[in-house]
């Protein structure tokens, strides 16, 4: 279910101050669970403030994820919530939007495919778990890939290896060593994360 980011056919959902959304293109008001399912269809909408139309679809949408999670869902692993936090602010912040973007369109791409090899894989709890292991290698492979994509030094030798930087003055050896350890913290995650 990979989405564009045009939103010109979009429907337009209006959110007033008193937190009610409105459907323009039906004319009635409508709940977060009336655009939960919008998006389950694969229908595009924009949510806009009604006073003064700024965007705010990126904050709704995260409401309905968390709602959702309220609800039991429990879609997003703590673990899992934990690393997003982690990744505000950090340097690599600009980097974690297009890989899990990527990560999403290649998992919905897959998603049939892989509803079947579960199925088949449920009647043998060793098989599942099999195939869950084989799963998770592929999307670590994914990510290392894109992280290529996105830090072209790590093309030259591996995630963790830079290459060795001219003698820089003394000053900047600081901050040299700053971004070495946030690189070799970055690896170890990637190492846990390609263990488990």
């Amino acid at each position: 279910m990979a989405k564009s980011d045009d939103t010109t056919d979009a429907i337009v959902i209006k959110k007033y101050a008193n937190r009610r959304l409105y459907d323009t293109s039906s004319s009635k008001y409508v709940t977060l669970d009336h655009l939960r399912d919008l998006v389950k269809r694969d229908i595009e909408f924009t949510v806009v403030d009604a006073k003064s139309g700024e965007d705010l679809t990126r904050g709704v949408l995260a409401q309905i994820i968390f709602e959702e999670e309220a609800k039991g869902a429990n879609l997003l692993p703590l673990a899992f919530l934990r690393q997003l936090i982690g990744f505000y602010g950090d340097s690599l912040q600009t980097v974690v939007p297009g890989y899990l973007q990527m990560s999403m369109e290649s998992f919905a791409q897959q998603q049939e495919a892989m509803r079947e090899r579960f199925a088949g894989a449920m009647s043998n709890p060793a098989t599942a778990m099999s195939a869950i292991e084989e799963q998770t290698k592929r999307n670590m492979a994914m990510f290392q890939d894109a992280m290529k994509t996105f830090m072209p030094f790590a093309a030259a030798g591996g995630m963790g290896t830079m290459p060795q930087p001219d003698p820089a003055p003394e000053e900047d050896d600081g901050e040299i060593d700053a971004l070495r350890a946030e690189l070799d913290a970055m690896k170890a995650k990637l190492d846990k994360l390609a263990g488990s």
